[in-house]
């Protein structure tokens, strides 16, 4: 005997769904869909209850893992049936996020999961561009900024997306070249290697870990770039300070060693940012919610 067919919400709710998942608020879906907020309440719960899913992770209406997909699946139903039968699909119009990423992060923390979000938000169509780190220096306005640094912006709105724990690493060929290097936490074998330096990430955090009086480099090779330093350790140029998350890629594919079981919190953290009342934009708000639940 087949089991029974699951049922379909009521369109009702699916609706309402939507509404509050694009406008993040109760009262301006049910001033939408010209009902009371009692009303919203109730046919959300009513949808949690037939689909046996928690679609919303809190009160600000922020969409849980399973919302999301969900959503996704609602919007393309919906949009099935608006298209009436004999008429042609109008073309859809998409809405704009501009966003500005640093280099670094944008390939490695942010485009391999970014097919996620375009699955979940077909009708967000991102513009992105480059962000100069610390100096937070963008070439055009951005909707969203992600930016490095330790945070407390003036000028700005903010969310700590990503902290990281940095370690000393080096190539395999420069290791076997200037090391051996047991924890790179003496002041002799600091001294014995040519120092890879850049304002990201100084290291007068390592040191200070390890009890090492000495001041901040002030030669050998330097990038104000994350990814290009991770680049020049793994071509030999000397020792560098990796991020463990940020500069997984090349630990993982054993392009650098770490030269110490030990790591130590980095000062600076990746934030999103935003100018005040840009998340009243919903295309805003469910981006700067999914990126915090991606890199979770």
């Amino acid at each position: 005997m087949s089991s029974s067919p699951a049922r379909i919400p009521p369109i009702q709710c699916l609706l309402t769904f939507e509404a509050v998942a694009r406008l993040r608020s109760a009262t301006l879906a049910a001033d939408e869909l010209s009902v009371t907020p009692s009303a919203v309440s109730h046919r959300l719960r009513q949808l949690e209850a037939l689909v046996g899913l928690k679609l919303f992770s809190r009160q600000d209406f922020g969409l849980t893992t399973e919302g999301a997909h969900y959503l996704a699946q609602v919007r393309i139903g919906l949009q099935a049936l608006r298209q009436l039968p004999g008429h042609s699909p109008q073309e859809k119009r998409l809405t704009r996020l501009r966003l500005a990423v640093p280099p670094t992060f944008s390939r490695q923390m942010l485009l391999p999961r970014l097919a996620l979000f375009r699955s979940q938000f077909p009708d967000v169509e991102l513009s992105m561009q480059v962000a100069i780190p610390l100096l937070d220096v963008t070439a055009e306005e951005a909707d969203l900024e992600i930016r490095f640094g330790i945070g407390g912006y003036a000028d700005v709105e903010e969310l700590r997306l990503l902290d990281d724990e940095i370690t000393p690493v080096c190539s395999p060929d420069y290791l076997r070249e200037a090391g051996p290097f047991d924890g790179f936490d003496t002041l002799e074998q600091v001294q014995s290697a040519q120092l890879i330096r850049t304002p990201l990430e100084p290291w007068g955090t390592w040191f200070r870990h390890c009890g090492i009086a000495l001041p901040e480099p002030d030669a050998g090779a330097q990038f104000n770039d994350a990814g290009l330093v991770f680049d020049a350790a793994a071509s030999g140029f000397g020792v560098s300070l990796q991020r463990l998350k940020l500069g997984a890629a090349w630990i993982e594919s054993g392009r650098v060693v770490r030269l110490s079981r030990q790591s130590v919190p980095s000062p600076n953290s990746h934030f999103i940012c935003w100018k005040p009342g840009t998340l009243k934009r919903w295309e805003c708000a469910a981006f700067v919610e999914w990126l915090r639940e991606a890199l979770r």
